[in-house]
């Protein structure tokens, strides 16, 4: 107890040094606030997890045990997804009623400026930033990779990440022509019809790393060999065309085959979907998209990660819309107006985004200019908002 005591002296200290209005705007903050992030995260609990839990409960036999586990690793997305919501209907629905009771009139007229009641409101979304950022870096990923771990375990299916279809793999280096001369280009070429425990089934192998040599192999199985640090083909065949004028072709069969290509298909094979991965991870799946050769793939990655950085700023736009909005003279907005407000400005922010996305996936815009964009615009009408409510 007097280890808490002592712990918590210094923020009371920092607490009462604050002005009376900014501990009275926090206090009135603070209550819209935690009711925003229930109301919002049992809305998209319910439409994101709950349906789709009760429906396996329902259908396949999931015990209810497993579901409430799961439900319990998912709820850290849903409260993350809920964060920017609850900073906007907090301080819209704050300053709203405090200007519908007159009590903004009341500092208006003591010579306080709309900018300055604001300033509690920004540094509740800047602490918003902050949490969603962390939530969505540090506990998010783990949280959802464990979910799907249980639930997959629970319903008898191979365990996430390590299972997928239709595994490619480029790989690019230096490639000798027939003139003896190098240049940068294909090399390898790795299929595998699927992947399942750290198996590749039905691979295929296209090796173009020997000047014009060509070497072609197949088998039914392949894994990737710690020890040998190569990859052991197992129960299959291996075709070579030789460069010289007759265009020799020998084959083979074998059980048991040592290939060195690299450990990169079995990363490839093993990246989890990005809601699972951290940046640093995610950045690493770049990498080896771009080694692959697949841009495409490796562009929306590059987008998803600058999202990552943009998405806790929308905490920011939305306490300073919401505060701007609230803070107009003579607004008036009840809790259930409040709420269809948020639900509009929210749909039509995520509207913007989602466009300004899809043209940074196509490649129309850069990455970074895709994910803050909408972050800028939404800054720029929250200023403008607050610019007029101080006229």
């Amino acid at each position: 107890m007097n280890l808490l005591l002592r712990f918590n002296q210094p923020i009371i200290k920092v607490w009462r040094r604050l002005p009376l209005i900014d501990r009275w705007l926090f206090g009135e903050l603070l209550g819209p606030l935690l009711f925003g992030i229930g109301a919002f995260t049992a809305v998209s609990l319910s439409v994101g997890a709950i349906f789709d839990l009760v429906r396996k409960v329902a259908e396949s036999g999931l015990s209810l045990n497993v579901a409430a586990h799961v439900l319990l690793l998912q709820m850290p997305s849903f409260l993350v997804l809920s964060f920017p919501m609850a900073t906007l209907m907090s301080t819209l629905l704050t300053y709203s009623k405090l200007s519908s009771n007159s009590e903004l009139t009341a500092l208006r007229s003591v010579g306080v400026a709309a900018w300055r009641m604001v300033i509690p409101a920004l540094v509740v979304a800047i602490a918003m930033t902050a949490i969603t950022f962390t939530f969505n870096e540090v506990v998010v990923p783990g949280t959802l990779r464990e979910s799907k771990i249980v639930l997959n375990r629970a319903l008898g299916r191979a365990i996430a990440g390590e299972q997928k279809e239709n595994v490619l793999f480029s790989k690019y280096g230096m490639v000798t022509n027939p003139d003896g001369s190098k240049q940068k280009g294909l090399t390898h070429f790795f299929y595998a019809q699927s992947f399942n425990k750290g198996v590749m089934q039905q691979v295929t192998l296209l090796d173009l790393s020997r000047g014009t040599q060509r070497v072609l192999l197949t088998a039914n199985q392949a894994n990737w060999s710690e020890k040998d640090a190569q990859w052991l083909f197992r129960d299959g065949h291996v075709f070579s065309v030789q460069p010289d004028a007759k265009g020799t072709t020998t084959s083979a069969d074998f059980d048991r085959y040592l290939y060195p290509i690299g450990s990169e298909p079995l990363q490839m094979a093993r990246i989890p979907g990005f809601e699972t991965m951290s940046i640093g991870q995610s950045r690493t799946a770049v990498k080896l998209l771009k080694e692959a050769g697949d841009t495409k793939e490796a562009r929306k990655l590059t987008v998803r990660i600058q999202e990552r950085f943009s998405f806790p700023a929308v905490c920011l736009v939305f306490g300073l819309i919401g505060s701007s909005l609230g803070v107009q003279p003579h607004s008036r907005h009840s809790r259930s107006q409040g709420f269809g407000l948020s639900v509009l400005l929210i749909f039509g922010y995520y509207l913007m985004a989602f466009m300004s996305s899809s043209l940074g996936v196509k490649g129309i815009l850069m990455p970074f200019v895709s994910a803050w964009v909408p972050v800028l615009i939404g800054l720029g009408g929250g200023v403008y908002l607050l610019r007029q409510s101080s006229r």
